[in-house]
């Protein structure tokens, strides 16, 4: 009984933790630029001392399904999206660099070019890109910023810096901040061959069905966790009966 019970609960509390990561993933549906979180369950040992009789389940989160979503054209000049492979480097809360697929610009009160969510992007000089007052602003295929400068003739057009886009061989993983790092905290260099649409978002790569059929999956396993838990504490409540007469 104590094994039936101790596997039941473990998986049960398991089935928990599963449900968030596709709770997550369904939240952001419609979140420009999301990639989902990957979900699985294994079987581990209770490791310690004496003999390795006990083993409980356990959920993890493997990786990030990194797949390139449809790209919806806006017709927004500070709207971009990554074509194919590549990211947009950004400064993270932390203030460390990192690295997004959201591509809905926009400029800050101090002139920073910064995400939806208010983060600077980074130039390819290490720095934040500031645009000064301008009349149009026009983004690259490479990244290159060119602004028609307030009270310009049209053909003073003027490039002020590049949007730092990298290429990773090695899969990057997702921080607790929702922004994808590289292993150790490194910075990677820029590629000037990923391609950047200005005038596009990319939507989220989530599979809003299969997220649905996994949380309705979870749920009916939670359930059988919970009745197996009951009928272990049935088992024993009958076994101290049986006890009780002899």
């Amino acid at each position: 009984m104590d094994k039936l019970l101790y596997v039941s609960m473990t998986g049960a509390r398991e089935n928990m933790l599963a449900q968030r990561v596709h709770a997550n993933n369904l939240a952001n549906a419609t979140t420009t630029g999301f990639k989902a979180d990957l979900e699985q369950a294994r079987a581990m040992r209770v490791l310690g001392d004496g003999y390795e009789s006990r083993v409980y389940a356990m959920s993890e989160r493997p990786a990030t399904d990194t797949t390139a979503a449809t790209l919806i054209q806006t017709g927004r000049d500070l709207d971009v999206a990554i074509n194919g492979e590549g990211w947009i480097a950004v400064v993270g809360p932390d203030g460390q660099e990192a690295y997004s697929r959201g591509g809905e610009l926009q400029i800050n009160a101090v002139g920073q070019l910064v995400t939806g969510t208010g983060l600077p992007v980074m130039g390819n000089g290490g720095l934040p890109v500031v645009i000064p007052p301008a009349e149009k602003i026009q983004i690259a295929t490479d990244g290159r910023i060119v602004i028609l400068p307030l009270g310009a003739e049209s053909s003073e057009l003027a490039q002020i810096d590049q949007i730092k886009t990298v290429r990773s061989d090695a899969p990057l993983f997702k921080g607790e901040d929702g922004l994808m790092h590289a292993d150790n905290g490194q910075v990677l260099e820029a590629d000037q061959s990923v391609n950047v649409r200005s005038g596009y978002l990319e939507s989220s790569n989530v599979n809003a069905v299969g997220e649905m059929t996994a949380i309705i999956s979870l749920s009916r396993q939670f359930e059988m966790q919970v009745k197996m838990m009951k009928t272990a504490e049935e088992n024993s409540s009958a076994a101290t009966e049986i006890l009780k007469l002899s």
